[in-house]
């Protein structure tokens, strides 16, 4: 075995004092050449200190203030079960007969409004002020036959809707309680930034009030859902049942709604989405006054500019909408409006992107004008439109349980004007007068009367009609009648259709 080398301690010591001076030599000259930096090279670092004195040491109290407010939603409706097949026995057999009477009638004693199987589902919800107003998801209350809100302690209380929007998945319910009730109040989702802290509480999996907690994680978020898609992402854990629950901010304010979660699982993988508050305030206001939404319609096509199509144009960067086509006799059309004006402002509002015009537009007052700034022929310019009211937007009537109280006569179906798309769409001449019904309540007097989705009706009674509103007015009329007379024209054979009332 070799030896190791050793080095004497007099040559040791000489040799680390050379390499102590010569390390002395080094940081003397590092820090000459740092004071003779200039100020403006120097790296700034964010203070570590910022992130953690920023971050809550305990959600307790918040929440002990807020979920007090937050719901629980039952739901019962009937499932559509397949026809059932037909099958055939010799005439005047015992078979012939219990088969008649059993796909007739159903199970013997079972009354007829109860046949085929229900479904129960649950979900989550908020009450904004003390009379009992539940906002939620509409998808957690469609198709509802019955509809029940459990609020926090354990009381229950059947719920009726007030109003529901399709288009962006919010519903208003309204309970009646004896005494004031607990709620929360809405924030400003605008304010919020990414990185935030948000609070998200809710009824996953029907487990009870369930608390979670996350960030912002990204805004402006489309999922294509519908189309005034503006999300929120945040990655605070909702699941199934957490939907129509409100997400609050560090202050205890609602800034969202929460409604999807993107999950090849099934279950919370970190993305969920939101309906901000700056959104669904409006929508909550219109639904809880009148029980439907009014948008404005501006009768435009529009697509994406690309950026060959913004190189094409001479901009900059890829921004606007472009007007791909122009509704005849709409709005956009009286205005001035055309082919390949490409729309940058609406009402003062920037459209950076496609997605925003139809929102702006969404949330304009119908008959009011709107300032709109466009790009055509390489010059900027300004037009004043007119906004129209979006064509499907009039809901006569829903069902029975929303209507106890009105006095008002109710149908169970969704107008809208019969515009030239509508013709077009329907295969209607372009003298075809009417109503177009765009929807028709499940369990409604018009659903069990046969009433369709393209249909158009052209008298109530025994006036003509021409618009939505006319519609209603015949209705009012027909108030002390126990039916209605309606002639409706479908695919070109005009028909009369007799439709009971319910005069609430």
């Amino acid at each position: 075995m070799r030896a190791s080398k050793s080095v004497p301690a007099g040559r040791f010591a000489r040799h680390y004092r050379k390499i102590i001076a010569s390390a002395a030599i080094v940081t003397a000259i590092a820090a000459a050449m740092q004071l003779s930096t200039p100020p403006a090279t120097a790296l700034a670092a964010v203070p570590p200190a910022q992130g953690v004195v920023d971050k809550p040491e305990s959600f307790a109290k918040l929440v002990k203030a807020v979920q007090p407010a937050v719901v629980n939603i039952a739901t019962t409706a009937r499932v559509e079960t397949p026809p059932i097949p037909e099958f055939r026995f010799p005439e005047g057999s015992p078979f012939e007969r219990y088969f008649r009477e059993f796909f007739d009638h159903g199970l013997p004693g079972q009354p007829e409004k109860d046949q085929g199987p229900r479904a129960r589902a649950l979900g989550s919800g908020f009450i904004i002020d003390p009379d009992g107003y539940v906002v939620t998801n509409n998808h957690v209350i469609d198709k509802a036959e019955e509809i029940t809100v459990n609020v926090n302690g354990g009381d229950q209380y059947p719920a009726k809707i007030i109003g529901r929007d399709p288009k962006t998945d919010l519903a208003v319910l309204k309970i009646e309680a004896d005494k004031p009730l607990p709620y929360v109040q809405f924030g400003d989702s605008d304010a919020a930034q990414v990185g935030d802290w948000v609070i998200a509480v809710g009824n996953p999996f029907g487990l009870g009030g369930s608390v979670s907690a996350g960030i912002i994680s990204a805004r402006g978020r489309d999922i294509q859902s519908g189309p005034f898609d503006d999300y929120l992402q945040i990655d605070a854990p909702i699941n199934r049942g957490n939907s129509g629950g409100p997400l609050f901010d560090r202050d205890g304010k609602v800034i969202g709604i929460n409604t999807a979660i993107f999950s090849p699982s099934g279950g919370n993988v970190g993305i969920g989405f939101a309906i901000p508050s700056a959104m669904a305030k409006t929508i909550v206001e219109q639904l809880k006054v009148s029980g439907r939404v009014e948008r404005g319609f501006l009768g435009v096509q529009i697509q994406e500019v690309t950026e060959e199509i913004a190189q094409s144009l001479d901009l900059d960067e890829a921004r606007g909408a472009l007007i791909a086509s122009v509704e005849p006799n709409g709005p956009a059309e009286k205005a001035g409006l055309k082919t390949g004006d490409l729309i940058l402002e609406f009402n003062g509002q920037k459209v950076d992107r496609l997605k925003d015009l139809p929102r702006l537009v969404a949330a304009a007052k119908a008959g009011e004008k709107s300032k709109v700034r466009i790009l055509r022929d390489g010059n900027e310019q300004f037009v004043n439109v007119k906004v129209g009211r979006m064509p499907g937007d009039d809901m006569v009537a829903m069902k029975s349980s929303e209507s106890k109280g009105s006095g008002q006569a109710r149908l169970g179906v969704s107008l809208a004007p019969l515009t030239p798309e509508y013709k077009q769409r329907l295969r209607l001449h372009d003298d075809a007068e009417g109503v177009v019904i765009v929807d028709v309540e499940r369990n409604s007097a018009a659903a069990r009367e046969g009433l369709q989705a393209g249909d158009v009706i052209k008298r109530v009674g025994n006036k003509k009609v021409s618009t939505p509103d006319e519609v209603i007015e015949a209705l009012m009329g027909q108030t002390k009648r126990k039916a209605v007379l309606l002639l409706i024209s479908r695919q070109g054979s005009d028909r009369f259709i007799a439709v009971p009332l319910d005069n609430a």
